[in-house]
Parts: structure tokens; C-alpha cells; sequence
């Protein structure tokens, strides 16, 4: 009897879907595929290989590449399937999954860069991220120019020359800094350079930086994409003519996401909407109430007017998004006191979880700056990064009137 089960999980297919899709609905179909067993959920293709019914067969999938998997390294129908349905929401040409954020972020830079290059950066960025800009860009002939992100004058005296490549984020971690991204991508472009903006801070759904004039987007998927702490990712979004600069090295330096790890993701991108939102109206009225705190001495929220950027938020980003960053009276001292009593909100440097997680970047995502590296993006000893969950706000209130009451 023929093996009919092989030959029907072979034909994968996908339902035709109208262009008009609102974005939600997007992020439940979009990219969707599903084999003969015409499964419900996607299904996780666990698989390194794929094997071929000739040898012609397969002479022709490495002669045609892209005409069919050949390679999980290479491409995967889990991975392909997050990968387009994100590039769908986004509205991006195509995209590319990584392992891990900061795989996206080094694949997005050097596979462009090569000795001679300019790359010029916002101050206020990730260590990792920092990392690449003044320690490992260098070893390769990269000069590394680093601005203040806030500050358009000296992003046009750092874009006055030819320059390869502009990286920055915004908001920033940890201090959430907004960047003008439309004037930035105005400049960097008269002079050739191509804008790649990490926007994990912000998420997708509340900013869309290629409309604003970038040419690529990172994000570490492992925070509000995924949005529960299972796994990590991340992804690259970009136009085709920087898909073909960035397909190659990933394909030959191997930074795969896996396909289980893409099924959550996927899982995650059906309720992104709906957490992230909530999670915005939750730090709304947090960050209001520990600005009217007596234990903060300063809230960073740019959903706030208080904030140094928020006219500039309000205009390119739609909310103030899910993270905090507040300044704790008594220093190093008062914010540890004021963490290690909290209850409810638990400590870790991740964020984007449907848990409230706080952390002190000073001693944590940002401890190998020196403390005048720290100061200077507005890091002092006191201040604390809090990414807002999905609990009661009511409960979140007085868990932190209750540890700050310690201070």
C-alpha cells in the first residue's frame, strides 16, 4: 500500500486571505499553512532536514534555492510561517527569525558593514548593543560615531559625510528616550546610510518605524512577542534588496530560530494586541501614581507630559507603551530596599511578560558601563526599570505603595 500519509503532509497549503485584513486579524492568520491533516493550530515542523523522492529532486532544490526546504538552518514551515505573518502586520517586504534579539541586531549590522564603514549609533542603547558598537565593530575597521539620539543637531553633524549605517532605539533602555525617527531616517538618507531601529521597547503595536522612514526593524521576539517568558527569538524586517544582503549571512553563520520556539512565538503574535494594550492602560496609571509618590524622586513615562520627549511621543507612537523607569529616593540603597519588598512585582532584567518584572539597571543590564557612561544616558543610583504586566493595577499600586513605604 502506498505510503499516502507522506505524500499528504508534503503538500502544504494555505488559505487565500484578503489584503484588507485588519492588523488583529492579521496576527491570527496571517502566513498560515497547514498540511493534509488540515490541523487547526499551526503545526511545529521538528525537523533539522528533508529528504527528497530523487536524486534529480534534489539536485534541483540546491540548484533553486528557496524552491523548497532543503535545510532547517536554511528555512523551516514554522519558522517561515512567523516570519511572514509578523512582515504582514509590520508591514514589511520579508522577514528573517533569529535565535535571540541581539542575533537579530548583529545580523542586521554586520552583515551590511565591512572595514571603512561608519556606523553611527544613539548613546542610549542596550549593553549587547553597545557592545557590538564600541568594541566589536571596531575590530573590523567599523568607526563607530555615538550621539545623543535626543539631540538632532549632533545627528547631523555625525551624518554630514558618507556613512553606511545609523542603529538606535527608541524608546530607550532603560531611560526610554524617543528618538525622532522620521528626521533621523531624513538625514541618514541624504548621505546613503540605511536606518535600522530596534523597536522591542515600543512593540509593533505601537509604533511602525518603516513607516516613519526606516529601512529595518529588530526585535528580541522574546519580549512582548512571546509576552510569557517561554522562549527567546528574534526578528529581522526589512525590504527585499536588504533581504538579500542579510539571507546570505544568516544562512552561512547559522543564528536559526528553532521550530518549536517559532510555534510560540506564533502563539504569542494571536494575542500581542490584546496584552499589549492592556499593559499600556496598566502603566498609565501606574506611572501617574508613582509620579504623585513621595518615595520617587523621577518618573520616566512617555505617555506622560512630564516627560522630556512627549510631544514627540504622542505624535509617533500610539501610547506610552509598557515600561517605566522611575528614580528611587535614597539611591542604590532605597531602590534595592524598595525592590526586595515588593511582593506581587518580581525581580528580573527581562520584560514584555505578562508578569510585572522590575529591575535595577545599574547593577544589572547595564553594569559594565562606567558610572559616568551611566549618568550621562540618565542612569543614577536610584533608578529602577519596571515592564508593567497584566495583573490588577489596583494590586500593583499597593504592592509598590507598600515596598516604597520602606524607603
Amino acid at each position: 500500500m502506498p505510503n499516502r500519509t507522506f505524500t499528504r503532509i508534503n503538500a502544504l497549503f494555505s488559505r487565500p486571505q484578503r489584503a484588507s485584513l485588519r492588523p488583529q486579524s492579521r496576527l491570527i492568520h496571517g502566513g498560515s499553512l497547514r498540511s493534509g491533516f488540515d490541523e487547526t493550530s499551526e503545526a511545529i515542523f521538528q525537523t533539522s532536514g528533508y529528504v527528497y523522492r530523487s536524486a534529480e529532486q534534489a539536485e534541483s532544490a540546491f540548484a533553486n534555492d528557496g524552491e523548497r526546504y532543503v535545510y532547517s538552518r536554511f528555512r523551516n514551515p514554522t519558522v517561515a510561517m512567523f516570519e511572514q505573518r509578523l512582515a504582514l502586520y509590520e508591514g514589511a517586504e520579508t522577514a528573517f527569525a533569529t535565535a535571540s534579539g541581539m542575533a537579530a541586531v548583529f545580523a542586521a549590522l554586520m552583515s551590511r558593514l565591512k572595514a571603512g564603514d561608519r556606523l553611527v549609533v544613539s548613546r542610549a542603547l542596550f549593553g549587547s548593543c553597545l557592545y557590538i558598537a564600541n568594541d566589536l565593530a571596531p575590530r573590523f575597521g567599523i568607526e563607530t560615531v555615538i550621539v545623543d539620539g535626543t539631540d538632532l543637531d549632533q545627528w547631523r553633524d555625525a551624518l554630514s559625510r558618507p556613512t553606511a549605517m545609523v542603529f538606535l532605539e527608541t524608546p530607550s533602555n532603560p531611560t526610554l528616550e524617543i528618538i525622532d525617527v522620521k528626521a533621523v531616517c531624513d538625514l541618514a538618507h541624504t548621505v546613503g546610510a540605511i536606518v535600522v531601529v530596534d523597536n522591542v521597547f515600543a512593540t509593533p503595536v505601537l509604533q511602525r518605524p518603516l513607516l516613519l522612514g526606516a529601512d529595518v526593524v529588530v526585535y528580541s521576539a522574546t519580549k512582548h512577542i512571546d509576552g510569557q517568558g517561554r522562549c527567546l527569538g528574534g526578528i529581522i524586517l526589512c525590504d527585499k534588496a536588504f533581504g538579500e544582503i542579510v539571507h546570505p549571512f544568516l544562512r552561512h553563520t547559522g543564528p536559526a530560530l528553532s521550530p518549536f520556539n517559532a510555534w510560540v512565538l506564533l502563539k504569542g503574535l494571536e494575542t500581542m494586541e490584546l496584552r499589549v494594550r492592556a499593559q499600556v492602560a496598566n502603566a498609565e496609571r501606574l506611572a501617574r501614581f508613582l509620579e504623585s509618590h513621595g518615595k520617587v524622586d523621577r518618573v520616566l513615562y512617555p505617555g506622560l507630559p512630564s516627560h522630556p520627549q512627549y510631544d514627540l511621543a504622542q505624535l509617533q507612537m500610539a501610547g506610552g507603551g509598557p515600561l517605566i523607569a522611575f528614580d528611587v529616593k535614597g539611591g542604590k540603597a532605597g531602590a534595592f530596599r524598595a525592590m526586595n519588598a515588593l511582593e506581587l512585582v518580581l525581580i528580573s532584567n527581562n520584560l514584555g511578560d505578562s508578569k510585572s518584572l522590575i529591575t535595577h539597571p545599574g547593577t544589572s543590564t547595564h553594569q559594565r558601563l562606567t558610572e559616568e557612561e551611566r549618568l550621562r544616558v540618565g542612569i543614577s543610583p536610584g533608578t529602577v526599570r519596571l515592564s508593567v504586566g497584566l495583573e490588577d493595577v489596583e494590586d500593583l499600586m499597593e504592592d509598590f505603595d507598600r515596598a516604597l513605604a520602606l524607603v
